[in-house]
């Protein structure tokens, strides 16, 4: 997978105690990668970094926070990593309401700090640098959104990642030119979904509380069309561009967005009824939105990692939610090691790429 670049490499990755972080930790280890990890301590109520004992399964975990800079720049300049994910993050739009502060401060100061650090490493090679797809200035236009088209955001989470891609592309100007230069380039990704998150204000993960609590699920916005995709489809293209970055260097210091094919942008409300439908049980409803504003039509254009990098997406949205209950259902039985499972899923994704004829592997 990904040429074999990443075994033996070093590989320091922000915000693993995520959700999205922990898949990506253990997909870096079971390539054969060295991980050091730093984030804050899980902020979940179960998390899937405390629960699948991620902690152990890597090199190196160092519970910090990115706003720390010294601290932060220190555990970067011990482990001297060939390769920076910086996945570390506020990653809600609905909590951005109630903290915006502590979102531009995370999101925009806390990126800034990881560039500052990787750049005093004299070992960084590349640095793949996650936003979202709400950086872009969203007019609910139906088509997908290029890399080249204007950032914004109605929100403050959004706005913040927008602001994100613009400090980016200035600091890679700025300070990234010359030979000792990392290559740097963003990522954004659409609605992630998959087992492990216990996210609030999350469609999926949501409906799974109301399922095992045996209550009906109550969806705000049923006519939102979302682009759904499982988490490893935007993991795959995170990984696929740092292996770019470390082959061919600055050739690939762009921006690239990861989502999922036309078919698998869907109403909320269709959603939540597949979950149902692959849970076996429970019941949606919709009750009164309150005044947050919250997009209802968001679509990636993926035309560029397609012809560039060579990523295509492998999943269904059916087959993305079919796998993530399925992740679920054996979490809340306990029938099955979650961590063997997990590392199950990886394998059998890595499958469907080899299956997927535009994937191109390199």
């Amino acid at each position: 997978m990904f040429n074999n670049i990443y075994k033996g490499k070093k590989v320091f990755l922000t915000g693993h105690t995520g959700f999205k972080g922990s898949w990506l930790a253990l997909w870096l280890t079971k390539l054969g990668a060295e991980v050091c990890g730093y984030s804050l301590e899980p902020n979940t109520m179960p998390s899937m970094f405390e629960e699948l004992n991620v902690e152990e399964k890597i090199a190196k975990s160092v519970i910090g926070n990115i706003l720390d800079s010294g601290k932060l720049e220190q555990a970067i300049l011990d482990f001297k990593p060939d390769i920076v994910f910086h996945l570390a993050a506020q990653p809600l739009v609905r909590l951005s309401y109630s903290e915006p502060l502590l979102t531009y401060q995370t999101n925009v100061i806390g990126t800034l700090n990881v560039l500052l650090a990787a750049q005093k490493c004299d070992s960084v090679k590349a640095f793949v640098n996650v936003t979202t797809d709400k950086c872009y200035e969203n007019k609910e236009i139906n088509r997908g959104y290029k890399e080249d088209e204007p950032m914004g955001g109605y929100d403050m989470y959004s706005s913040s990642k927008g602001c994100v891609e613009l400090m980016s592309s200035s600091f890679r100007r700025s300070f990234l030119q010359t030979e000792k230069g990392y290559a740097m380039a963003t990522a954004r990704a659409g609605n992630v979904i998959g087992g492990g998150d216990w996210a609030l204000d999350r469609l999926i993960p949501d409906c799974v509380r109301y399922i095992n609590a045996e209550q009906k699920i109550e969806i705000r916005n049923p006519i939102a069309v979302r682009p759904w995709q499982h988490v490893l489809e935007p993991l795959s293209g995170y990984l696929l561009l740092g292996q770019k970055l470390l082959e061919d260097g600055k050739k690939y210091a762009e921006g690239f967005n990861f989502g999922p094919n036309e078919e698998s942008v869907l109403k909320v409300a269709e959603v939540a009824q597949k979950v149902v439908d692959n849970y076996g049980k429970g019941e949606v409803v919709v009750y009164k939105r309150d005044d947050l504003h919250e997009a209802n039509l968001l679509m990636l254009n993926i035309e560029k990692a397609e012809k560039v990098l060579g990523w295509s997406p492998t999943y269904t949205a059916d087959v993305a939610i079919a796998r993530t209950v399925d992740w679920y259902k054996h979490f809340y039985t306990q029938d099955i090691d979650m961590y063997e499972f997990t590392l199950k899923q990886i394998q059998e994704y890595e499958e469907s790429i080899k299956w997927n004829k535009n994937y191109v592997i390199r």
